[in-house]
C-alpha cells in the first residue's frame, strides 16, 4: 500500500485519463518521423536503415532505438499496416495516430517504474521529499509538451536515465547503472552530454579503490566487457557491413548552424540578442555591420547562424567552452566520488551541454531538469536555485506548440504544475542557517517569475494583435531570451552551490 498520497499509481491514471483527450491535439514533424521510422524499421533489411532516404526525416538515431521502433512496427501492423509503407509520406489515418499516442503512453510505464525505485531506495527521512520530487517528475509540462503533443519518446528514455541514476546511488549496484547508461548511449545519443560524469564516477567510484593506485581489476573487467558488450550488439553489425561512416553522417550532422530552429535558451540565445541590439546602435557607435547577416538569425532556420556585429562562433569554440565547465565539475568529482557530488556533476555538464553546446535543441533543456530535480530538496539553498529553472525550462518550449488550441493546454498546465510543485517543495525543503544564506537568487526567481505572466502574454496574444504578421520572430527572440536569463541565472546558482558546499 502506497505510503503518500497521491501516489504514483493514482497520479499516472489521472494523467492517462487527461492525455487520452489529447489525442486530436497538434501533432509536429516529429509524429511523422517516427512513422517513418516505423515503416523503415518494418519494411526494409537492417543493411538499408541508415540509407533509406524516401523521406526527408531518414533515421538519426542509433541502433536499440531503430530496434526500439521495429519492436513497436509490430505492434502497429495490427492498427493500420498503411503506416507501415515508406511511400506513404505524411500518413496520419486515425489508428495511426491512436498507434503512436498509445505508445508514447505504454513506454513512459518504464518512467513510473524508475520513479518508484528513486521513492524505494530513498533514506526513510526524506522519502516523502522524494516522493514529491517524483512525481513533479511524472507530471512535468515537459514530457506533457514535448512527448504527449508535439511527440516523442523521452518518458521512456528518461525512464533508463532515472533508473540508472538511482542504481548509482547504491555500491553493490553501480555497474548495472553503468550498463544502463551504456544502452541509453545506444538508444540516444544525446545523453553524451552526461557521458563525462558518468565515466570519471565509475572510474573512481567503482573502478578504483581509496586510492587511485588501488585498481579494482575485477570491476574494471566486469564494466568494460559489458560495456563493449552493450556498444558491440548496437553497433557491431553495421561496423561489419562496413557502414560506419553512413551511420556516424546520420548520428552527427556537423553541418547544421550554431542555433537549432529557434533560439534554444542558452549562452547563444544571449549572445544573439545582444548582437540584434548592436545591429540598431553599431551606425552611432562606428561598429563595422555584416550585411549580409542581417536576415540570417532573425529567421531561427536550421543552418548557419550568421552575427552582424560579434564574432562568428565556431563549433571548436563551442566544444571548448562546453569542455572546460565540465572539467571543472569532474575535478570535484574525482576528488569526492560521492554519490551526491555524482549527481550534481551529472546536472552540471547537462548545464555545460546546454548553454555553449553547438547546436542545441530546446528539448534538451530536460537533461538539466531532470537531474537537478532529484537534488532540488537538499535544502532551500538549491530550490533557490532550482525555481528559475523550472519556471524558464517549461516556458521556452511554449513556442513548440504555436497553434491556439494549444495555447490554454500549456499555459494552464505549466502555471498549476509551477504553483503546486514550487509551493510544495517549499514547504518540504530542509531551512538553513541564516549565515548561510547569502544567497540572491530568491529575489532574482520572484522577479523572474513576476515578468513571465506578461510576456506569455505579449508573445502568445498580443504581439500578432499589434503587428499581424510582421516581426514574427520577435516573440520567439523575446521568449528565448528571457528563458536563457533564467537557465543561466540558475546554472551560476547551482554552481555556487555545487563548489562551496
Amino acid at each position: 500500500m502506497d505510503k503518500f498520497h497521491p501516489s504514483l499509481r493514482e497520479c499516472i491514471i489521472a494523467a492517462t485519463a487527461f492525455k487520452l483527450l489529447l489525442f486530436p491535439a497538434y501533432k509536429s514533424t516529429d509524429f511523422e518521423v517516427h512513422r517513418n521510422w516505423l515503416a523503415i524499421t518494418h519494411s526494409l533489411p537492417v543493411k538499408e536503415w541508415y540509407y533509406e532516404k524516401t523521406s526527408e526525416w531518414t533515421l538519426d538515431y542509433p541502433p536499440f532505438f531503430a530496434a526500439f521502433e521495429w519492436v513497436l512496427s509490430h505492434v502497429a501492423q495490427f492498427f493500420d499496416p498503411a503506416m507501415l509503407d515508406v511511400r506513404n509520406l505524411e500518413y496520419d489515418s486515425v489508428q495511426t495516430v491512436y498507434f503512436q499516442r498509445l505508445s508514447v503512453m505504454f513506454t513512459e510505464l518504464l518512467l513510473v517504474y524508475a520513479l518508484q525505485k528513486f521513492i524505494n531506495t530513498s533514506p526513510e527521512s526524506s522519502k516523502r521529499s522524494a516522493h514529491a520530487v517524483a512525481l513533479s517528475i511524472l507530471l512535468s509540462p515537459g514530457f506533457l509538451i514535448i512527448d504527449h503533443i508535439h511527440f516523442q519518446y523521452n518518458g521512456f528514455l528518461y525512464g533508463i536515465l532515472i533508473l540508472s541514476i538511482t542504481l548509482a546511488r547504491s555500491p553493490s549496484a553501480r555497474l548495472y547503472s553503468g550498463f544502463l547508461f551504456a544502452a541509453l548511449l545506444c538508444f540516444k545519443h544525446i545523453y553524451l552530454y552526461l557521458a563525462p560524469a558518468y565515466f570519471v564516477f565509475l572510474l573512481r567510484a567503482y573502478c578504483l579503490g581509496d586510492s587511485i593506485f588501488q585498481i579494482r581489476f575485477a570491476n574494471v573487467i566486469k564494466l568494460g566487457a559489458g560495456i563493449i558488450g552493450i556498444v558491440a550488439a548496437a553497433f557491431g553489425p553495421f561496423v561489419y557491413w562496413g557502414q560506419t561512416p553512413q551511420l556516424l553522417s546520420r548520428l552527427f550532422p556537423f553541418s547544421r548552424g550554431l542555433c537549432h530552429a529557434y533560439w534554444a535558451p542558452n549562452i547563444w540565445a544571449i549572445y544573439s540578442f545582444i548582437d540584434r541590439v548592436l545591429i540598431i546602435v553599431a551606425p552611432r557607435l562606428g561598429l563595422p555591420v555584416n550585411q549580409e547577416a542581417l536576415t540570417s538569425v532573425t529567421r531561427g532556420l536550421v543552418g548557419d547562424t550568421t552575427f552582424a556585429v560579434l564574432p562568428e562562433i565556431t563549433p571548436r569554440k563551442t566544444f571548448l567552452l562546453t569542455l572546460f565547465f565540465q572539467i571543472l565539475s569532474l575535478i570535484k568529482l574525482w576528488t569526492n566520488p560521492t554519490y551526491e557530488t555524482f549527481l550534481g556533476a551529472v546536472t552540471l555538464c547537462g548545464y555545460a551541454s546546454f548553454l555553449f553546446g553547438w547546436h542545441v535543441h530546446e528539448k534538451a533543456i530536460l537533461l538539466v531538469v531532470v537531474p537537478f530535480s532529484l537534488l532540488a530538496l537538499k535544502d532551500r539553498r538549491y530550490l533557490g536555485a532550482f525555481r528559475p529553472l523550472a519556471v524558464a525550462g517549461h516556458v521556452s518550449l511554449f513556442p513548440l506548440l504555436f497553434t491556439a488550441p494549444e495555447f490554454l493546454i500549456k499555459t494552464v498546465y505549466t502555471i498549476a504544475w509551477l504553483v503546486v510543485f514550487l509551493t510544495a517543495f517549499d514547504a518540504l525543503v530542509s531551512p538553513v542557517a541564516v549565515n548561510t544564506r547569502r544567497f540572491l537568487l530568491d529575489r532574482f526567481t520572484m522577479l523572474f517569475i513576476i515578468i513571465a505572466i506578461p510576456l506569455i502574454a505579449y508573445t502568445s496574444l498580443f504581439h500578432k494583435a499589434l503587428f499581424g504578421d510582421r516581426y514574427e520572430f520577435l516573440p520567439l527572440m523575446f521568449n528565448s531570451s528571457y528563458s536563457a536569463v533564467g537557465v543561466v541565472g540558475s546554472w551560476v546558482g547551482f554552481c555556487w552551490l555545487f563548489f562551496s558546499s
